[in-house]
């Protein structure tokens, strides 16, 4: 404005000051002057602020800035602002708060990682304390994904020092570890790639991979089966041990909430996998710093790992190597392959031995076995994976006709003077049930019939016979089942089978046929389609040699914790008494005595000590031979042993198994008790 005023100021001519007229200058004062020019000045300063107002005006009018948005596009921008604030705003939530925790342990892991740290496995010893397994070290080469992905030339340098160093590599395991997501805990923790590497060639990788991020040489405990003693294999061994194995995808989803690992070993068959548990332990943990490419720095806190308990069996090893040589034996003699044997402690279901030919090598299962080893041993027809004793069902034969006795006498049906006449067999209809003895055994009573394995005595006691009852199929059925037959025994293996009690409604339904009275005939001598295990009739054995206790048979005598160095023993266990009274019992044990003497088992005879015995021949195909049973105990009135033998496809019990049977039974009493002794 002031400038504006100046320039009306020159515009008007006014006075201005000049230095010529400084009042100082005179010695009077024109006070004329002075006023008329100030009265001239206000006058123009005056009119200077008209001219300014007046133009003030007109820029006013010509630049005011006036609302050009309307009400709604003010709208829309507030909205979309708002939207972006709260989108915003979301994230952050969802970063900091929901996946806070997770964030915080990814950046965590590029510094500090915990360690799993295995926990020794625990031993398995027989019952004189010879360990029957230990652990060994072994290398391994371990993959993490976080750190082998966190850069691709060091991916590329890695996988191609890994290559010149082991040669092959599987793809399809490397890009399964690749595959684990960011968000999975796995892709974090080391990941098995190669199990079993050589210890020099170990060694020279354990030096190299500090020069590569994501790989690592660490010892992998590995089981090692001892399958041999005294220098002779005992490949029986392995379907009581069975074997421990990597860790698949299905074991792996059920057991990790739990504390499994994703390059854990677990128990895959018999006591490995039963006792699993037991013979874990628990693992310990390390919390470690790392570097930037994944390499320890040092150990920042430790927990400690707890041992897996040692187990002690109630298995003799000398038993098992013995047994399993006479077996073999006499398989070599009369061309066969396939068997079964259990040695029990009849006074508490201690399991002393237990065989199943052919065996294997489970130690080609603990370490790394050929796809080519593996196709020859499941396509092998004696099946050498297969576990006879526990998971074998075969028709029972005559050794059922002790339990098909006692299951009369109870009822009432015979008592022990009950006799009848065994002319080779009945006939009912047009259908005729031999005895195997043609013209018959004469009179019999339950005893004869026993010893002698009467096939026609125990037809009618099962089915009945013109006017004499039966016990009939249901009533059968019942005292099988007391017996333990059609049911698991419960002893500590995998994969045990149940064997099978045909019923009429079973056949109704299966066969669509009626039950017939042959039924019930055939069932009554141990075929048809009764199935039994030979751990069932072992046990069922027992209760006749310790006159009326039927145990559970068990292998495991005692746990043994390594942390507390505690012992925790394992009592015996009663699946049934009480159920047949004691005189019929001693009945059914005086037959099974003059089976011996007298009858079908007189090979005994050649025992130092006395013994009840039962024979049994079993058909099960019209073109093979029968399997052929041997079932016996002894001492007679103090019985410390019990056994009971299965050779698939045998013919006749009263060989090869009696062979065996009085072989193992002879070198027990002779032999082993009398060294014990000194």
């Amino acid at each position: 404005m002031w400038s504006y005023i100046r320039h009306k100021f020159s515009r008007k001519k006014l006075n201005k000051y000049n230095p010529s007229d400084d009042i100082f200058a005179g010695t009077q004062i024109n006070i004329e002057s002075i006023d008329l020019k100030k009265r001239s000045q206000s006058a123009w300063v005056e009119e200077a602020f008209v001219d300014y107002a007046e133009s003030d005006l007109v820029s006013t009018k010509k630049n005011y800035l006036g609302t050009v948005l309307s009400t709604k596009r003010i709208l829309i921008f507030w909205m979309i602002l708002m939207v972006g604030i709260g989108l915003l705003l979301s994230r952050a939530i969802q970063l900091q708060v929901i996946s806070g925790k997770y964030y915080r342990s990814v950046a965590e892991n590029n510094r500090i990682r915990i360690y799993n740290l295995p926990a020794p496995r625990g031993i398995i010893y027989d019952a004189n304390n010879v360990a029957l397994v230990r652990n060994v070290p072994a290398f391994a080469l371990y993959i993490v994904p976080n750190d082998l992905l966190s850069d691709q030339d060091n991916k590329q340098q890695t996988l191609d020092w890994l290559k010149l160093r082991l040669g092959v590599i599987d793809e399809n395991k490397l890009n399964k570890i690749l595959s684990f997501k960011k968000n999975q805990k796995e892709y974090f923790e080391p990941a098995l790639l190669i199990d079993n590497i050589d210890y020099e060639l170990a060694l020279k990788m354990k030096i190299e991979s500090t020069s590569y991020s994501g790989v690592d040489i660490e010892i992998q405990p590995q089981r090692e089966y001892l399958n041999k003693q005294s220098g002779q294999l005992v490949p029986s061994l392995a379907h009581v041990l069975g074997y421990e194995g990597k860790i698949n995808q299905d074991e792996y989803e059920n057991l990790k909430e739990t504390g499994y690992l994703f390059n854990d070993y677990v128990g895959k068959t018999g006591l490995e996998k039963s006792l699993e548990k037991v013979l874990r332990g628990v693992y310990g943990k390390e919390q470690i710093e790392v570097d930037s490419s994944g390499k320890a720095m040092k150990i920042i806190a430790q927990e400690e790992v707890k041992r897996g308990d040692n187990v002690i069996l109630n298995l003799d090893l000398e038993m098992q190597q013995k047994l399993e040589s006479i077996i073999q034996g006499y398989l070599i003699k009369f061309n066969k392959q396939r068997a079964a044997a259990i040695v029990l402690n009849p006074q508490n279901g201690a399991v002393k031995a237990l065989i199943s030919l052919p065996g294997y090598d489970n130690n080609v299962f603990s370490g790394k076995i050929s796809e080519t080893e593996y196709n020859k041993l499941l396509t092998d027809k004696n099946q050498p994976l297969f576990n006879r004793t526990v998971s074998g069902e075969y028709p029972s034969g005559s050794t059922i006709k002790p339990v098909m006795a006692a299951a009369a006498l109870e009822e009432g049906v015979i008592n022990q003077n009950s006799s009848f006449l065994s002319v080779g067999g009945i006939r009912i209809g047009q259908w005729f049930f031999p005895d195997w003895l043609a013209g018959g055994h004469g009179i019999t009573d339950v005893r004869k019939a026993i010893a002698n394995s009467v096939n026609t005595f125990f037809y009618i006691i099962g089915g009945g016979y013109a006017d004499q009852p039966g016990l009939g199929v249901y009533k059968i059925k019942e005292y099988f089942d007391k017996f333990g037959l059609g049911k698991e025994t419960g002893i500590e293996l995998t994969n045990e089978q149940s064997g099978f009690l045909p019923t009429p409604e079973w056949k109704e339904k299966t066969k669509n046929e009626p039950w017939y009275i042959g039924d019930t005939y055939h069932l009554s001598i141990g075929q048809g389609d009764l199935l039994v295990t030979p751990i069932q009739i072992a046990d069922y054995t027992s209760f006749f040699a310790n006159s009326g206790t039927l145990y559970k048979p068990h292998l495991v005598n005692r746990f043994y914790d390594q942390n507390t160095q505690s012992t925790v023993n394992v009592e015996p266990e009663i699946l049934n008494s009480n159920f047949i009274k004691q005189n019929n019992i001693d009945i059914v044990r005086q037959g099974m005595r003059l089976a011996v003497t007298n009858g079908s088992a007189r090979i005994l005879n050649s025992l130092p000590v006395s013994s009840g015995a039962k024979t049994g021949t079993a058909q099960w195909k019209l073109d093979q031979p029968p399997h052929a049973w041997f079932t016996a105990f002894a001492p007679y009135n103090d019985a410390e042993i019990a056994i009971t033998v299965l050779v698939e496809e045998g013919k006749e019990g009263s060989q090869i198994t009696a062979f065996i049977v009085n072989d193992f039974l002879n070198w027990y009493f002779r032999q082993y008790k009398t060294k014990l002794k000194t």
